[in-house]
């Protein structure tokens, strides 16, 4: 622990770090409101420029507001990983279940078609592979 700041520069560390969350605030809002503008809705590349520079800037202020004022920069490896993997499991499962969901969406219309077949054969009858053929 030999870096210890004094009050003076702990108060400016930390206005240093609220101006800079605030710079990037304002640098996320004016991409959002560019994308939203009607001259960027035919622009497909402005459109995805400004949807990356969001997300690098979101996780940027996640990791800056973890590292400095949840003080995980200052604490020993164990801990922050501690921290660290059940955040990136959570991204892992959001990706995997945004995926599942995108899957079930794009067949949504088959599954529809399936629930409408009315399978009632009468008494006796063989079903074969051919009576449940969609297509």
């Amino acid at each position: 622990m030999a870096g210890h700041l004094s009050y003076e520069d702990s108060k400016k560390a930390v206005w240093k770090g609220l101006g800079l969350l605030a710079a990037v605030t304002l640098a996320e809002v004016f991409l959002s409101l560019m994308k939203a503008a009607e001259w960027a809705e035919d622009i497909q590349w402005v459109f995805v420029l400004a949807s990356l520079l969001i997300i690098i800037l979101s996780v940027y202020k996640a990791y800056f507001i973890i590292y400095e004022f949840m003080h995980m920069g200052y604490e020993v490896k164990g801990l922050a990983m501690s921290v660290l993997l059940p955040m990136f499991l959570l991204v892992w499962a959001l990706i995997a279940f945004f995926s599942e969901g995108s899957y079930w969406k794009d067949n949504r219309a088959e599954i529809e078609d399936r629930n409408q077949l009315e399978a009632t054969p009468g008494v006796g009858a063989v079903i074969t592979d051919e009576d449940f053929v969609v297509g």
